[in-house]
């Protein structure tokens, strides 16, 4: 029985010395010195603020991407015990001795080490030599942007790393699938591209172009699958559903597991929370939940309540009132009506007040038992410091001509009677007899007698009106828009008839307990709204520049600057490297047409199986690079060079595989083969010769005289060299 036991246990592995030696390598480019400079570099600025936000678990919104990558990063703090302690406002400020700077910094760098081997790893699993594959690895060892990117507390070489990583975990499924479909590997690989692809789409929502280049990969080799014969219709079915829930569902739920998680760390109030909506922020530990804690659930005929504008753009803000008329003539000529200013203002204000009045009753407290407010019931709105009802007719708005005015009420004894009935539209009711929540519920107001909407336009009043923000009655009101749109933020039971008690009682702390917490899924919604529609900083950048100077390298980045010698680091790429990238990818574009043509004349240069070799790598390479590229064209934002970084990684993995084919299928003989080898090697030397010229500007080890600096710069020595000759 114990026979096993006679015999040893053996267990036998092969290992790649290449893959062992290129990580090692990797890591060693990366990690090197990693804590220098210890000091704040370029966007760390940036990213450290939110990771401080992370470790006092204080709310931030971030509208340049998901999530993730700002946890991974915070995760490299949490590790090295970070507390969240240091003013992240300057560029080049010196970090703190509590600030763990080989911590924060140790996620980038690993993504960038690890991307090595994998790009040795992609180009083997297209199906080409080991030789080629090395040298796709060595390029991105050498390629001194990625090395200066991968160094710093920065996202884009995570986010290549998990770019990479879809694509060779679809690789690895897709070469299982020829031999082992639905074994545990093929079931692994399967499921490691939807995560990786989620993952890349969790760092930076430009992620999202690779993972379509991975689906419409997938969509191909489905395509085909479903035309294979040999297997049967349940096996086809299988194999698309396995496909349908691995790419489309699993993505979808890890990326709802990331903001997730970041919810859940995130539970206090912070500095972003008003351009969320107030039951947001209720749900958040502090500020605006410290304010309602314990107010109605219902709003009734005589509450005391805070209207906020639900759109939020171009700032939060609240209906408003003051003393203040409009101008009886504006500065265009146009007379206006001279009632009471009504606005929206950015600010807490006692005069953000208005009580909920019942147009048939003339009190203005609420009844015991309240009379709850429901969609549809009309009502009229009091504004609490001035008691003047809200008000609009049919006197064009100061700055918006084509809507109506709204003001508050004062009576001139002229022929203008006040028009101050709204009706209430509750928009996320379930019922027509939804009563008007607190938070809860989003309201328009419908004037009675003109049939506008009470709306929100945005444009900054002049002088007259303190800068504050213009609402007007919008009449032609088509379909649902935020603008429109209001919420109560405060609200209490006005008890006190009295003007001098009602005004004390607006400052007083209510008393009714009702919690209201959101879902996730009413959270995450929200939050991700947000994060598409925020509007982000587009103003120009000294460091700023478009696609088309990142194909020529035609701009860098001064990283930093040491403030006592002239060491520095810049983001600036290594030119042969990518002049061949550029160069190879056009080789590529013109040698697949001229196959493709010669194709359809039946003129076969490359067996089948290479000439599917040549148009996956095709596929994968140089449309990684064109997804990842091309959409730039297309953005109104503020671009930097480091927006290139994945593009230019799919272009250094198509160089070797268009070497390797010019070499192997266009190189006739003997002779031609040893010149174009020699050829490689030189251009290979000159690659490196470059990289390690860059070598102070990528690490910033070593002062640089200006000569030097000048030296480095390849368009400088170029128009020099142009000028001598």
């Amino acid at each position: 029985m114990l026979g096993f036991l006679q015999h040893p246990v053996v267990v036998t592995a092969e290992v790649n010395l290449n893959m062992v030696a290129l990580t090692a390598v990797g890591l060693l480019s990366r990690l090197w010195q990693l804590a220098y400079p210890r000091a704040v570099v370029f966007d760390e600025v940036y990213y450290g603020q939110y990771i401080s936000f992370y470790m006092k678990r204080i709310f931030f919104l971030d509208g340049s991407g998901p999530p993730f990558g700002h946890m991974l990063l915070a995760l490299g703090g949490y590790l090295g015990g970070f507390d969240g302690n240091f003013l992240w406002n300057r560029i080049g400020a010196e970090y703190s001795s509590n600030v763990p700077v080989w911590s924060l910094r140790l996620l980038p760098a690993l993504s960038g080490a690890l991307s090595v081997p994998m790009a040795y790893e992609i180009v083997w699993e297209l199906g080409f030599s080991h030789c080629a594959a090395t040298g796709a690895a060595l390029l991105m060892l050498i390629e001194n942007a990625l090395i200066t990117q991968s160094r710093l507390m920065l996202l884009e070489s995570v986010l290549i790393f998990f770019n990479l990583l879809a694509v060779l975990s679809y690789l690895k499924f897709s070469n299982s699938q020829k031999h082992r479909p639905f074994s545990p590997r093929w079931c692994f690989w399967l499921v490691l591209t939807g995560v990786a692809c989620s993952c890349a789409v969790g760092i930076k929502y430009v992620g999202v172009f690779t993972y379509l280049l991975v689906l419409g990969v997938a969509a191909v080799h489905a395509w085909h699958l479903i035309g294979d014969q040999t297997l049967s219709n349940v096996r086809v079915l299988c194999h698309l559903l396995a496909r349908a829930v691995a790419l489309v569902a699993l993505p979808v739920l890890v990326y709802l597991l990331f903001f997730y998680a970041h919810l859940l760390l995130l539970y206090r109030s912070g500095p972003h929370d008003q351009i969320m909506s107030s039951a947001f922020q209720a749900s958040l530990e502090g500020g605006l939940a410290r304010v309602t804690q314990g107010q109605p659930l219902e709003v009734a005929f005589g509450s005391q309540v805070t209207l906020k504008n639900v759109f939020g753009q171009p700032v939060p803000c609240w209906l408003h009132s003051h003393q203040s008329t409009y101008p009886m003539i504006y500065e265009n000529g146009r007379g206006s009506s001279h009632q009471q200013q009504v606005t929206c203002y950015p600010f807490k204000d006692v005069n953000n007040w208005w009580i909920v009045k019942d147009p048939g009753r003339h009190q203005l407290v609420v009844n015991n038992p309240p009379r709850p407010v429901r969609h549809g019931d009309v009502v009229q709105l009091v504004h609490g410091m001035t008691t003047r009802l809200l008000n609009t007719h049919d006197v064009a708005a100061p700055l918006s001509p084509h809507a109506q005015e709204v003001s508050c009420y004062i009576d001139y004894n002229i022929s203008m009677p006040p028009q101050s009935l709204w009706r209430l539209d509750i928009v996320n009711r379930e019922s027509d007899t939804d009563v008007w929540k607190t938070i809860l519920s989003e309201v328009r107001f419908v004037h009675v007698n003109t049939s506008a909407i009470l709306k929100l336009s945005g444009v900054p009043l002049p002088d007259w009106g303190f800068r504050q923000l213009e609402v007007v009655g919008e009449k032609l009101s088509w379909g649902y828009h935020e603008s429109t749109v209001w919420n109560v933020e405060e609200h209490r039971y006005g008890r006190s008839q009295e003007q001098k008690e009602r005004e004390l009682e607006l400052h007083s702390p209510t008393q009714v307990d009702i919690s209201r917490n959101l879902s996730f899924m009413a959270r995450f919604s929200e939050l991700q709204w947000r994060m598409l529609t925020v509007r982000g900083d587009d103003s120009e950048h000294k460091y700023s520049s478009t696609p088309l100077d990142w194909v020529m390298l035609d701009t860098s980045i001064a990283y930093w600057l040491h403030p006592r010698t002239s060491a520095q680091i810049h983001l600036l790429g290594n030119v042969v490297i990518w002049a061949s990238a550029s160069l190879a990818t056009l080789v590529y574009a013109l040698l697949f047409v001229w196959y493709l043509l010669r194709r359809r004349r039946r003129v076969y240069d490359l067996p089948e199986d290479r000439w599917l070799r040549w148009v996956l790598a095709g596929a994968l390479c140089a449309g990684g690079w064109a997804v990842n590229y091309l959409p730039f064209f297309l953005m109104e934002k503020t671009l930097f060079l480091y927006h290139y970084l994945p593009a230019l990684t799919f272009q250094i993995l198509l160089l070797p595989v268009v070497l390797e084919h010019v070499g192997d299928h266009l190189c006739r003989s003997q002779l031609q083969r040893s010149l174009f080898t020699a050829l490689v090697v030189a251009w290979f030397t000159s690659a490196c010769h470059v990289s390690n010229m860059l070598r102070p500007l990528t690490y910033g080890d070593r002062s640089l005289s200006p000569s030097e600096l000048k030296a480095l710069r390849w368009k400088d020595s170029w128009d020099i060299l142009i000028r001598k000759y």
